[in-house]
């Protein structure tokens, strides 16, 4: 089960919810929010994952945690004794491998209990899973503050107290208590003002140095999913069209989703600024999915084959020498010349 370096190894991840209709509720069909995804996050690395709302980003966060149960798939990760599948984990086994994969959440302000003191809140997961207590918790409590840039004073205070941004500091800090080797970060930054997300994503960084760790970055910000990621995975309509590394995918898109974009994406400079591919046509109903490419309907590239068959996501530009590390489902990756930035 999956290879060196890697800490999660997810493989053909779908969660599929029912449509239900009727005084019986009676099942008529299924929303696939994530449809067959595959994805593998190195240790220590960071992977964007972007698309536009109602993707399914994060819905494959909420697989991995086991917030929701996933229909079909494998989620593994590497814990202290080799590969688990937390997909089939239960009770106490699923509990030990949580503490090693926490989430900072997109809401900062609904995040945190009203009712608890930062003391609580951050020191929580210490006290449930027993590792500290009394004195000793407050001591852990104190020093997460200080890594994340809080006054350890501050911690007899209620979370109406601070700043949107100072209150996803103790969401950090909270995500950090037990030491967890994955950090899901499900738009921590969206609901902040500009400096302020400046600040969260330099402490994300810095803190991934100090303690090692390893994120799986949930945005629709490419500019921000630039600043922070090794590597990016594009998802449209549940499925993944395209992973690379950042600078290739930025530089040199394959997929036409992801050049569109690439292309809505504000650019600072003018000198910079290119034509908008304005793309027509809907989104598709994942309720209602075609049999072939789910973007075939919007693509200015689309030929017949692709509203017949779904194209496999495999590497581009491979060769006999070098393994390509640049993911494409398309059945044009190879011949089409795309616009990055």
């Amino acid at each position: 089960m999956g290879g060196n370096g890697i800490l999660l190894d997810v493989r053909n991840l779908r969660k599929y919810f029912p449509l239900q209709q009727g005084f019986l509720r009676r099942v008529v069909g299924h929303v696939r929010a994530v449809d067959d995804v595959s994805l593998a996050i190195q240790e220590g690395e960071t992977l964007g994952l972007v698309g536009e709302s109602g993707c399914g980003k994060t819905t494959v966060a909420k697989a991995i945690l086991r917030a929701v149960e996933p229909t079909a798939g494998e989620i593994l990760f590497r814990d202290d004794g080799g590969f688990v599948d937390v997909a089939r984990l239960q009770g106490p086994e699923l509990k030990k491998v949580r503490r090693n994969i926490q989430m900072i959440f997109q809401d900062p302000f609904s995040s945190l209990n009203p009712r608890q003191r930062v003391r609580d809140i951050i020191g929580e997961p210490l006290y449930v899973n027993g590792v500290a207590k009394g004195k000793d918790l407050e001591k852990r409590v104190s020093h997460l503050m200080a890594a994340v840039g809080l006054r350890p004073e501050y911690m007899i205070r209620y979370p109406h107290a601070f700043s949107g941004g100072q209150r996803q500091r103790i969401g950090i800090a909270r995500a950090l208590a037990l030491n967890p080797k994955l950090i899901v970060c499900d738009e921590p930054v969206s609901a902040l003002d500009v400096s302020i997300q400046a600040q969260i994503l330099n402490l994300l960084k810095d803190l991934q140095d100090e303690f090692g760790l390893t994120y799986l970055f949930i945005s629709h910000d490419l500019g921000v999913v630039q600043h922070v990621s090794d590597r990016v995975a594009v998802m449209y309509v549940g499925r993944l069209v395209e992973v690379a590394p950042t600078q290739e995918l930025f530089k040199q898109p394959r997929h036409p989703y992801t050049e569109a974009l690439l292309s809505a994406s504000p650019k600072p400079h003018p000198r910079f600024r290119g034509k908008a591919r304005i793309l027509s046509g809907e989104v598709p109903d994942p309720s209602h999915t075609a049999t072939g490419c789910y973007f075939s309907s919007r693509c200015r590239y689309a030929q017949p084959v692709c509203a017949q068959e779904y194209p496999p996501l495999q590497a581009v530009n491979a060769s006999a020498e070098r393994a390509s590390d640049h993911l494409v489902a398309c059945h044009h990756a190879e011949k089409l010349s795309l616009v990055g930035i």
